[in-house]
Parts: C-alpha cells; structure tokens; sequence
C-alpha cells in the first residue's frame, strides 16, 4: 500500500472466531460485509451496510486500516489515505 501512511503502525490480526457485527447485533439491526480493523480485530459492518459501524469505529478510534473478513478477500483499506491494496 505505498499511498499509505499508517501501513507501519498495523500488525497482522487475525480474524476472529465469531464473524458478527457486534454493534448491529446489540442493535439488532443486519449488515452486508464485514471489515476487520488491523489496530484491534474489533469486527464491523462495511459501508454497504446500513449502519456502517467499520468507517464509525475508525472515526472514533483513529484506528485507520481495516481488512475484509469476507472468504476469499485479501485486501486493506486506509481511511485517512483513502488507499487500497491487495494482499
């Protein structure tokens, strides 16, 4: 991700065991995709989703790089750099 400026503060995260959106759950509301954020593993909706709580956790958290925790995405996302990349 060379357009990214926060690759260096990430480490690998591995995916968790229950693949849920832990914020729709307690708001029993439904989601799309889900995203991994690769400062925490906190696992979220994407922004297809109708709350789109993985761009709400960045924004709160700073946390800037998630990941997709869907079967067969490899790839990353920078929020603040807007930068994407294939893994």
């Amino acid at each position: 991700m060379e357009s990214c400026t926060h690759i260096e503060g990430i480490k690998e995260v591995k995916h968790p065991q229950r693949l849920v959106c832990e914020e729709c759950i307690k708001i029993g509301s439904d989601w799309v995709h889900l995203r991994i954020c690769q400062v925490c593993a906190a696992t979220r909706c994407c922004d297809s989703s109708p709350n789109k709580h993985a761009t709400k956790h960045a924004r709160a958290t700073g946390h800037p790089v998630i990941a997709s925790a869907q079967p067969g995405e490899r790839w990353l996302y920078c929020y603040p750099d807007d930068a994407f990349a294939e893994y």
